[in-house]
């Protein structure tokens, strides 16, 4: 996944996020650490939903 896909996604599901956490892996991807990005956003969605 590059840094736009991401953000995109991001964007989809800021709403159900807070401020600092989509903050946190905006910046996390645009310094080049899409995976880390994706990883920590898939975690916290699961933790979610449980």
């Amino acid at each position: 996944m590059n840094a736009t896909r991401f953000l995109s996604l991001l964007k989809t599901v800021r709403r159900r996020l807070p401020r600092q956490t989509v903050q946190t892996l905006r910046g996390q991807a645009l310094a080049g650490d899409v995976d880390g990005a994706a990883r920590g956003l898939e975690k916290i969605l699961r933790k979610g939903m449980n």
